[in-house]
């Protein structure tokens, strides 16, 4: 305990100031093995180090402004190549003050990982999130035994992501409550502007894990930014009023948000170009032929832009969208999904009678059992 703690109070100030660069020093073995094996260490894209493995053993060395996440890769020929299209021989680490020692008898896939307080609890949070992982692996190999026929099957397809999004809400969870037990941790911050992409925040569920964080991390960069976007997020929290907006459908008729005031309504964010839009289109699709005349609507909002016109028009009429459908045709800066601090679609609003956004970012089951919730 008493060493983690040392650990800490030697990381805080790093933090603090982002401008002070600490070195670092990253000692590894993978078992006997010799030239020309050699392990790479990425961050990004970019080879910030390499070493020639000597009967095994390996060293690299760099600095950094603040922990940073960042890929050992190892290739038993030596030469790096290409980074993409293959499966790679890697293992993720932070780069933070001190020593970390890399173990293992033959590869990094299979390596331990010994550091100071912030890959120690990356460790940690990769041993809970294990779990999940395995099961998704097996999930992956029944998928793989389907038959051609199960594969066309458009209720395979539908069960398969139900299965894979329920696998999501599991990480995601075990995220948060990692999050949540370790305030001052700056994996914890790093995770949670991680999960942007696994679970679109709401200021309800990311505002309280935010503020419980230490001053150092919220006073880092990342802190920062991170901080900025939850005050942006309180605009369009469960409960506020919804903002008000008025755009185009394909033949120019302008539709306001206001239109709907009386009944309950969902704001829609799409775009023709997105693969995990298109595949939610026909959930909603289903859903607004259920509530249709029931004080319910749908309003989609796409987020194509003007040489995408064209698209967008066909995309409505193969998923066969019947409810309407409105653009300013500037892409991703829409003036609606900036003002909904949209950055990442699908994603949707549930607002009701009065104008107050009553839930977010429904999907599948999700999105029907809400609709039955508020809508008798």
């Amino acid at each position: 305990m008493k060493k983690h703690l040392l650990g800490l109070l030697l990381v805080a100030p790093w933090l603090a100031n982002a401008q002070t660069a600490a070195p670092f020093t990253i000692k590894g073995t993978l078992g006997k093995l010799n030239a020309p094996a050699k392990v790479y260490l990425m961050r990004g894209n970019v080879v910030a180090d390499s070493a020639t493995l000597k009967n095994g053993a390996f060293e690299l060395k760099g600095t950094s402004n603040a922990p940073v996440a960042a890929d050992l890769i190892f290739r038993p020929k030596g030469q790096l190549g290409s980074l993409s299209g293959r499966v790679l021989d890697r293992t993720r680490l932070y780069l933070e003050p001190g020593i970390t020692v890399i173990t293992s008898p033959d590869s990094l896939a299979h390596a331990t990982i010994q550091g100071g307080p912030v890959n120690t609890d990356n460790v940690r949070l990769n041993a809970a999130i294990k779990p999940v992982i395995a099961n998704i692996q097996a999930f992956g190999a029944e998928i793989q035994k389907a038959t051609e026929q199960q594969r066309q099957d458009p209720a395979f397809h539908e069960r398969n992501k139900a299965r894979f999004d329920a696998f999501n809400k599991q990480i995601a969870a075990v995220i948060y409550d990692f999050i949540k037990a370790n305030p001052n941790s700056w994996v914890s911050l790093d995770a949670l502007m991680g999960l942007q992409m696994l679970d679109l925040p709401q200021y309800n569920v990311v505002a309280p894990l935010y503020n419980a964080f230490s001053p150092a991390l919220k006073n880092s960069p990342q802190g920062r930014q991170y901080g900025e976007m939850v005050q942006k997020l309180k605009v369009v929290a469960i409960g506020a009023q919804a903002p008000d907006f008025s755009q185009q459908t394909p033949d120019g008729k302008t539709i306001s948000l206001r239109d709907y005031r009386g009944k309950y309504v969902l704001v829609d964010f799409w775009a023709s170009w997105c693969g995990p839009c298109r595949e939610e289109n026909p959930t909603v699709a289903k859903v607004y032929s259920e509530y249709k005349g029931r004080n319910f609507e749908v309003l989609g909002v796409s987020l194509d832009n003007e040489k995408q016109r064209d698209k967008w028009v066909k995309a409505i009429q193969d998923d066969k969208l019947s409810w309407p459908q409105v653009s300013d045709l500037k892409g991703m800066d829409n003036a609606a999904a900036l003002s909904y601090y949209v950055h990442a679609i699908p994603q949707n609003f549930l607002i009701d009678p009065t104008g107050k956004i009553v839930a977010a970012n429904l999907k599948g089951a999700d999105l029907k059992a809400t609709l039955a919730k508020y809508i008798k």
